[in-house]
């Protein structure tokens, strides 16, 4: 569901309670193993963390690149793994430990849809943002953008 909170503490705050325990916990998650050089924000009505225009100006629809995002839909929780999703190698990785973990593995193209907290592998998801430096990540967005 699109959100018009203008931060990440107010897109929270308006969730309910089982769903503002799992997206801080997800957050809290991302920004521990988030890379420096990624900013957190709002975006397109989901929390999302980011490469500022100041560093990567030149973007296909002038909005900084989406390195990941977190969301509350209708039906489930989303986790959107731009980077994963750009680089097949860490996407099966990352498939693979989810399975692993026992916990549900609800995967679109970009994201990861869960229900409960209880279904994303924390340490696994950490792996995976830590996985690419905001260089790495724009490298990796020109490479699939040449394509």
């Amino acid at each position: 569901m699109h959100s018009d909170a203008a931060t990440p503490k107010q897109y929270i705050d308006l969730l309910p309670d089982d769903r503002r325990r799992a997206i801080r916990k997800v957050r809290a998650t991302i920004r521990k193993h988030l890379p420096r050089g990624y900013v957190e924000n709002m975006a397109w009505g989901m929390i999302a963390y980011s490469v500022p225009l100041s560093i990567q100006p030149d973007t296909y629809n002038g909005q900084p690149l989406m390195y990941a995002a977190i969301a509350s839909q209708k039906n489930h929780m989303a986790i959107y793994l731009t980077g994963v999703y750009a680089h097949e190698p860490t996407r099966k990785k990352l498939v693979q430990q989810w399975k692993q973990s026992g916990g549900r593995l609800d995967m679109g193209k970009s994201c990861f849809r869960f229900r409960t907290i209880d279904d994303v592998p924390l340490d696994a998801l950490g792996a995976a943002i830590a996985a690419f430096s905001v260089d790495e990540f724009i490298q990796l967005v020109s490479k699939v953008q040449r394509r």
